[in-house]
């Protein structure tokens, strides 16, 4: 029977009661609304946008202003939504039996039947982390497991390249490094651990988007939010390329005394 085959069956997991996970669920759904709520220029440019490369992007991909700044838009929300996310995977845990999730340190910390603990160090993708960050967690769990010698330490990806339970080899300072108490793990091998339940991450996968419909119908408020960033900054004067470039260098070096002569710098191209 495929995910989709099962979408309309009632409540399955048994590692997470139905409160929990729907309260969890919800909490996510509200996450996803409040990012994809009203679009402003002050939520626009809350980090600073990157005026040269949408620029670049606009000509070498001949859109117009509109379809850069949308373009934007779902790249801000979308990056927003993968944090979103990322705390919803470590966060289900609160509600799994011997597990906790500290405020600091590691995400997430299992203790066994036997008093054991597995300290875990959660990832998104196999691939979210460069050489240097992946040395600074490796160096982390060697100095806990140095300190708790019968501790383990994991890194669990929740996208990783295959179902996995292997031992985490790096290089440290160019010499092999490994220890069998530290291990890379896929989140199936990882919900398989702390459950005891072969197929309990495939489970929680069938049940997601059958809470996620059931918790829709029951809500009255609108995802759909509104974009007022080309109007404001229409509304700014000249034309929109100008707008932009003065988002980020309105007090750099020459913008503050040329800004009259900006839009013949900048060609004086829009959409």
């Amino acid at each position: 029977m495929t995910i989709d085959e099962k979408v309309n069956d009632d409540y399955t997991l048994t590692f997470i009661t139905q409160e929990n996970f729907e309260k969890h669920v919800n909490e996510l759904i509200d996450k996803y609304y409040e990012i994809l709520s009203d679009y402003d220029l002050k939520r626009f440019n809350s980090n600073l946008i990157d005026p040269i490369k949408l620029s670049i992007d606009k000509y070498l991909l001949d859109r117009t202003w509109k379809e850069i700044i949308d373009t934007e838009i779902n790249r801000q929300r979308d990056k927003t939504i993968t944090n979103a996310l990322g705390d919803f995977h470590q966060n289900i845990f609160k509600y799994i039996e011997r597990c906790e999730v500290p405020k600091t340190g590691f995400d997430i910390i299992y203790t066994n039947e036997a008093g054991q603990k597995i300290y875990v160090e959660l990832k998104n993708k196999h691939n979210t982390m460069n050489s240097k960050s992946a040395e600074q967690t490796y160096r982390m769990m060697h100095n806990h497991i140095k300190e708790n010698p019968n501790d383990k330490c994991f890194l669990v990806e929740v996208i990783a390249q295959q179902s996995r339970n292997i031992v985490w080899s790096v290089k440290l300072d160019n010499e092999p490094c490994y220890d069998e108490r530290i291990r890379r793990v896929s989140i199936d091998e990882f919900y398989k651990i702390v459950t005891g339940e072969e197929n309990a991450f495939y489970k929680f996968c069938v049940q997601l988007p059958k809470t996620i419909k059931k918790l829709l119908a029951n809500r009255k408020d609108n995802v759909k939010g509104t974009n007022t960033v080309i109007t404001e900054l229409q509304n700014r004067g000249g034309n929109l390329q100008k707008a932009i470039f003065f988002l980020a260098f309105a007090n750099y070096c020459g913008f503050t005394t040329v800004e009259d002569q900006i839009d013949d710098l900048l060609n004086g191209n829009h959409h």
